[in-house]
């Protein structure tokens, strides 16, 4: 049994433990959380209790890693996952981050690669609102190849963002267009997917993306597509909510744990 620890218990953290809670995470145990806004911890802890399942609350983060967990799941923000990897990793402890934005930092991303690397441990970025990082990879590898993503949004999504201007309620308009590592910058916790795909691929500095804002549009559109002399592929999926990336940590570690696994 691999031991699980969660960094982050708003609602996307609260999903992951909701999925160990119900039996959805096998050969898991939810062993300790950490929240800093310590309710939503509680919270946590008090639904695998009811689901007769012990799970401590931690007041740091150093706390939640002094438990030793196998794996360690990031569901808060990139600053978090900057100031939490490199301990975890280097203890041992592999993590499922969400929060991928943090490694359009090529320094940070070599230093997390490299303290893995020491630590016998894993990075695992998941696939979050979008996918598809296997055809990703495989086209880049095949040489040649150039990328570009598109992400639409409604305009309340991007109210607190230096992009917004009332306008937006009522005019579709192109709002970003750029790298993925200027987009991040830009917009630090609304296009982690961009950063992601770009690591599964041509790099943050080589693709391109670019954010429309459409009036009345609900949830976000993330299509990406790779191409080079041989290949064409376009991943394009729409979500309501921000949930499948949650759901999409809760299908990496079974993967993880599976004797079969979807690549």
């Amino acid at each position: 049994m691999k031991t699980l620890a969660i960094a982050g218990c708003g609602k996307l953290g609260s999903i992951v433990a909701r999925a160990a809670a119900s039996g959805l995470l096998p050969g898991y145990e939810l062993t300790g959380v950490f929240s800093r806004t310590a309710a939503k911890a509680e919270a946590v802890a008090t639904m695998m209790a009811e689901a007769g399942r012990k799970c401590r609350v931690t007041g740091s983060i150093e706390e939640l890693l002094a438990m030793q967990p196998d794996f360690l799941v990031e569901a808060a923000s990139p600053a978090a996952l900057r100031e939490w990897a490199l301990p975890a990793l280097a203890q041992g402890t592999s993590v499922v981050c969400l929060s991928i934005g943090a490694f359009a930092d090529d320094a940070f991303y070599a230093d997390a690669q490299r303290t893995a690397a020491q630590g016998g441990s894993r990075i695992y970025i998941v696939s979050g609102a979008t996918g598809g990082f296997d055809v990703l990879q495989t086209a880049t590898l095949m040489g040649g190849a150039e990328a570009e993503f598109f992400n639409e949004k409604g305009p309340d999504a991007l109210r607190s963002t230096p992009v917004y201007d009332d306008t937006l309620q009522t005019e579709r308009r192109t709002v970003f267009g750029g790298t993925a590592s200027e987009a991040i910058k830009l917009f630090p916790t609304k296009v982690n997917v961009t950063v992601a795909a770009a690591r599964a691929s041509v790099g943050p500095n080589a693709l391109n993306v670019k954010i429309q804002s459409t009036p009345g549009f609900k949830g976000d559109t993330q299509r990406v597509e790779i191409r080079n002399s041989q290949v064409r592929a376009v991943i394009d999926v729409y979500s309501a909510t921000a949930e499948i990336a949650a759901w999409s940590v809760v299908s990496t570690l079974r993967n993880i744990a599976s004797p079969v696994v979807f690549v």
